[in-house]
Parts: C-alpha cells; structure tokens; sequence
C-alpha cells in the first residue's frame, strides 16, 4: 500500500491523540528505546557492541531527551557514551539524570575516535540551520564517506526542513534517519539528506489512521508492488485497442531524436499500440516498425491519450496543432517545447475538461509560473495544479505529481543516473501510455517515474549513460517491479 507522509502539525495530533501516553513519557521511552536499538544494529554490522563508543549532539526539548535515553540504553549494553549539551540549562531533565546514573559522560566536545554519531539536536519543531554551536560540533566530525563516524539523526536531520524537506546550510548528514510512527514529509522530500529512514512503531496507530489525522489533502508515494500490481499487461480478452493507444507528436526530420526517444519509450511501456504524427516518421519507422506514422493529425487515427512537445518545436503551425489536441476530450501529456507553448498560453489548459499531465522540469516550471519551484516544491507543485486544474509532475531526483485535489505522489529515484539529455522524453513516452491504458494523471506520472528511476538504475550499473540505454532498460524495469508485487 502507498507510504503516507504527516506534516510536523499532523504528526503532533497524532502524538496528543494517545493521551496518557505521551503525557506519561511512554511515547518517549518507546521512541528512544528504538533509537538505541538501531544504534546497535549498526554497531552489530561493523565489529559488535561491546566497548564502541557513541557521541551524542543534544539540544533542549524532547528530541535531545529521546537521545540521552536512548544512550543511557546503549551505556547498559557497554557502549562508551559521551554528549555535549548545547544548551544545558536547558536539556531534558530525566533524559539528563538517566544517561548520567547509567555512566554516560557530558563533555564540551566529542571525542575523536566515535564510532557513531547521535543527532538529538532539533526534531519536527526545528527551523533553520544549525546554530552556530551545533554547527561546529558536526563540522569537527569527518563525513562518514571519508571515514568519519555516521551519523544516526533522531526524527529528522537537524537543519532540515520537517514539511518542506528544505536542507538548511549548515544541515546535518544522516546516515540513517530513526522517525517515529509514520515518515514525515522530510523523509521523502530530503531524502538524500535522510539515508536510510527507520520507522519505529511507538503506538500511534496503523499508518492509514494516523494519516488520516487533521483531513486535508495527503503526500503519498506508491511501493514497488503498488506500481507492479497496477502496471497494465494484456489480459485473455485484450487486443491492441483495447490496451490502449497512445499518440505521439515530437521531433522532426531534422531532430529526430526526441521522435524515437518518446515513441520507443511508449512502445517499450505497454502492449497495446504507438502512433506518431509529424516529421520524423522515416526514422521512426526505422527504429521502431511497429509504431505507426502519419504526417499530420487528420491521418493519424484514433488514440486514447496524446503525448505532445518533446523537440516538436514552437513555431505558429506546432501552436496550432497543440489547439487542436487540446481541444479534444482525450488526456494529454505536455513536455518540453509543448511546455514553452503553454507557457505563453495557459488560457489553453486551465480548466480543461479532460486530464491533463504537465511534466516540467525546475526551469520550464519557472517558465510556467514565472518563479521557480524554491524550496517548497510540494508546495509549488501544489499550487500551479490547484490553479490551472491539471495534474503537473515536477522532475527531479525527488519527482512530485500533483493533481487539483492536492493530493501528491513522490517518487525517489534513489539516483541521478536519469539526468542526462533526452531522459525527460522517455519519461513522456511511459508516462503517456499509462494515460492511453487508462490510468489516472497522478498514477500515471508516478508510476512511469518508478519504472524510469528502476530503468535508468538497470542501464547505469554504477556508470553513466545516456537516453537510449535508459529506454532499453523499461523492460527489465517493468519484471523488476512486477516480479515484487
């Protein structure tokens, strides 16, 4: 089922909503127990956990109390603890007395030789960077890429934004996250910044229930098996038609490299059939015969979605072929150079009856909306599909996909081997074959996204690449992701 992801305001609902147990300090206990025991699972990885040592960056509140409990745990287990209190007056009291009576040792600096880090300086409640003693302190550790100890954050890493995943300068540099209940929205907004993000159940309830605190619309993101039990594959009484078509306009004779690259992509995503309308009909039909051509839309035959923009330029006669697309009742894929059409004349999607998927990238949203997405791209994201009523998928290693209700799909790529030239018209063609399947805007783009990330993961074996080898590898990607659901 998808991973539903809490504002830091849903989350305190959620935590006020058990009652006594949080006023009694169970939520705590609970929480810093499961903070000591990922410590210690990471301790178990490399060398065991008796006589390692741990240092602890604690700040005031609950967050810095979560991490002395949870060092007083791993001081009984013979870990070697040491924290320094960036503000002592105002640490957690009980949190302070347990890790001292347990053997734990407060210091104005952490050693050298740690072997993880604990960060309990701020949680959800934390805005900003870091402040300029907690800086210091984490600036002194080497990255644990060059050596240093990792670092273990509690909640979220400090400086990171709990509801917009903005990473603050100076931030911390996780290398797991240990969160409590239900991910926040950090954790897929700041991934990369996140690591590994380890759920703890602290008593909050099932994931569906706690999400549903506080109403509103919801951040989600779809599992492997979601987008492999929802992919479309042919069933006993399917035919061509019935899987969908899906039509392509981009490239032209002279480029036609953003032909091939849709239309491959399309032919590679699904089973059913490929039109393409404009220029670059030869050299389709080279590379791909089963795709079918036509020079202009009258010829083109009936589909069920239409991809349009990918290199198929921005001259008057392009802006009149997007018109007449757009004016039909069938869904529609904007990219690229349809993108920087609409640009000029949103007038032809806002309110449009039938769906409608944008897919810009940071520069062609700016170009969009005259700003770019900043630091609340969910927020951005949000806004432009709430006003133009179009469902809009902002690319990047973090890929949002927002429809006009609010709700919003996230995708992880996990890497950046999908940035590269030619990349985003792949993901047209996916995406728009999953329109003509039948699947809905916001499925539709998180899904091709899934299977583009997989894909560009597949080609990449560690090196980079390019476009093409990207779309050789959709379907390896597809029985990667139909093979875990």
């Amino acid at each position: 089922m998808p991973i539903r992801y809490l504002t830091a305001e849903r989350v305190r609902e959620a935590e006020h909503a058990t009652g006594h147990l949080l006023e009694n300090g169970t939520l705590m206990r609970r929480a810093s127990a499961g903070v000591a025991h990922v410590v210690i699972g990471e301790l178990d990885r490399t060398g065991g956990v008796y006589g390692r040592r741990v240092g602890l960056v604690v700040g005031a509140g609950d967050n810095g109390g979560d991490a002395l409990y949870a060092g007083s745990v791993l001081q009984r287990r013979g870990v070697a603890c040491t924290a320094v209190l960036l503000a002592p007056e105002k640490a957690h009291a009980g949190g302070r007395d347990a890790f001292l009576r347990a053997g734990g040792r407060v210091a104005s600096a952490l050693p050298s030789d740690l072997d993880i880090v604990i960060d309990g300086v701020v949680g959800i409640g934390g805005r900003g960077p870091l402040r300029p003693a907690a800086a210091e302190v984490f600036a002194a550790l080497a990255p644990a890429d060059a050596g240093g100890p990792p670092v273990v954050s509690v909640d979220l890493p400090s400086g990171v934004d709990a509801d917009t995943g903005e990473v603050h300068d100076p931030a911390v540099q996780a290398s797991v996250t240990v969160t409590f209940g239900v991910p926040r929205n950090a954790h897929l907004l700041a991934a990369p910044r996140c690591g590994r993000v380890e759920i703890v159940d602290i008593g909050l309830g099932p994931a569906g229930s706690v999400g549903g605190v506080g109403g509103g619309p919801v951040f989600e993101s779809l599992s492997d098996d979601d987008v492999g039990r929802l992919w479309p594959v042919p069933g006993p009484a399917d035919d061509k038609y019935t899987q969908g078509v899906v039509g392509v306009i981009a490239g032209s004779a002279r480029y036609p490299g953003a032909a091939l690259l849709a239309t491959g992509a399309a032919v590679a995503a699904t089973s059913g059939m490929t039109r393409y309308v404009g220029s670059a009909g030869d050299e389709v039909v080279a590379h791909f015969p089963e795709v079918v051509v036509a020079p202009s839309l009258a010829d083109a035959g009936r589909v069920q979605a239409w991809v349009v923009g990918p290199g198929a330029g921005t001259d008057d006669a392009a802006l009149a072929l997007l018109r007449e697309v757009l004016s039909t009742d069938l869904p529609v894929l904007l990219d690229a150079d349809g993108l920087s059409l609409l640009a000029r004349h949103p007038e032809l999607v806002i309110d449009r009856a039938a769906p409608t998927l944008l897919t810009p990238h940071a520069g062609e949203f700016a170009r969009l909306t005259g700003a770019d997405p900043g630091a609340d791209r969910l927020g951005a994201v949000r806004d432009l599909a709430a006003r133009w009523q179009v469902t809009v998928l902002l690319k990047g290693r973090i890929t949002l996909i927002a429809d006009p209700s609010g709700d919003v799909l996230g995708n992880d790529a996990g890497s950046s081997w999908s940035a590269t030239a030619g990349a985003g018209d792949v993901l047209s063609g996916i995406a728009g074959s999953l329109l003509a399947a039948g699947l809905a805007p916001r499925l539709a783009g998180a899904a091709a996204a899934r299977v583009h990330a997989r894909a560009a993961m597949l080609a990449a074996r560690g090196a980079p690449i390019g476009a093409s080898a990207l779309s050789g590898a959709i379907r390896p990607a597809i029985r990667d992701l139909r093979g875990s659901a």
